[in-house]
């Protein structure tokens, strides 16, 4: 049949479509009703969708836009993804992509695994939204930044253990230390060495997406303006607690890499689950470059910055 009906096979595919769709009944009922082969009705019900008879929506009240969500999974070819659908308003963008985020941990997280958490305003929107947690180990990723009205990292690594009842492996320590050296000596306080000996078991880590620009990453703002540049000159779009890669995902090794108290660029691989929580279109080219490079294979995002991440891809 063609897409257009004449008007008796039209009525006769509307009246096929309400007895199957509406009232439920089978394609043998409706044959054996109307006298005709269970064949024709097969292509009746096609007609009716191909001329417009009927419309199949898919509605996901979710939050989530899963037609987006799998388009963007595809064209980077990730393990999952999950696309907010919400207003372009950066406190709120974090609350529904961390609440997201949330819901997805406890379906990655289970018996066995060791959960590494940074500090980061979405991944404390994430940990404040978990109803639960498998128990399993909780371990600290980094250091310290003190901000006027933000956790850190101790805080929400201890807010994620309270809800699995299991002891968690942290350390009060800064984040950027003024040198190379104090850094060394830094990692050599039994705390610290007791939490970053932890880190090479774990399995799944939750990571904060940051552009080196102002406003959008943590370490940028709390670096004098020369670090900025250098950090900038070396090709770096962008980092995740505080590894740092070029546009097309490269690992690159900085000054302030050396002053830093976090994880490697080794040991940021090394999970065999990391997910990537990225809000706003002003992070499309760091997290392109952690896609391209291929450091996450899950990614939670709202709705603005995965579109500009399709069309980065020619998707």
């Amino acid at each position: 049949m063609s897409d257009t009906l004449r008007a008796p096979d039209a009525v006769l595919a509307a009246e096929v479509a309400r007895r199957h769709y509406l009232a439920g009944e089978s394609k043998v009922d409706i044959a054996g009703a109307l006298g005709m082969s269970r064949f024709k009705v097969a292509r009746l019900l096609e007609a009716a969708r191909t001329s417009g008879i009927v419309r199949i929506e898919i509605v996901d009240r979710s939050g989530v836009d899963s037609e987006l969500s799998a388009r963007l999974r595809d064209a980077y070819g990730l393990r999952r993804c999950v696309v907010v659908d919400c207003p372009d308003e950066p406190g709120l963008r974090r609350a529904r992509v961390g609440a997201a985020a949330a819901e997805l941990l406890l379906d990655v997280v289970g018996e066995g695994d060791v959960l590494g958490l940074p500090w980061a305003r979405t991944v404390s929107a994430m940990v404040q939204a978990l109803p639960s947690l498998p128990p399993v180990p909780v371990v600290q990723l980094s250091g310290s930044m003190v901000i006027d009205g933000e956790h850190t990292p101790v805080d929400v690594v201890r807010a994620a253990a309270a809800l699995t009842g299991v002891p968690a492996h942290l350390y009060y320590a800064p984040f950027v230390l003024d040198d190379a050296e104090s850094a060394v000596t830094m990692r050599r306080q039994p705390a610290v060495a007791a939490a970053q000996a932890e880190v090479a078991r774990v399995t799944v880590a939750v990571v904060s997406l940051g552009a080196w620009r102002a406003g959008h990453s943590t370490i940028h703002d709390v670096v004098p303006e020369p670090v900025r540049a250098e950090v900038a000159a070396a090709g770096a779009v962008g980092e995740a607690l505080g590894v740092f890669v070029d546009a097309d995902g490269a690992a690159v090794e900085t000054g302030l890499t050396r002053r830093m108290l976090t994880v490697t660029a080794d040991e940021l691989r090394a999970p065999r689950e990391v997910i990537a929580l990225a809000t706003g279109v002003e992070k499309l080219a760091v997290t392109r470059a952690f896609l391209l490079g291929g450091w996450v294979a899950t990614l939670v995002t709202d709705r603005s910055l995965a579109q500009q991440l399709l069309r980065a891809a020619g998707a």
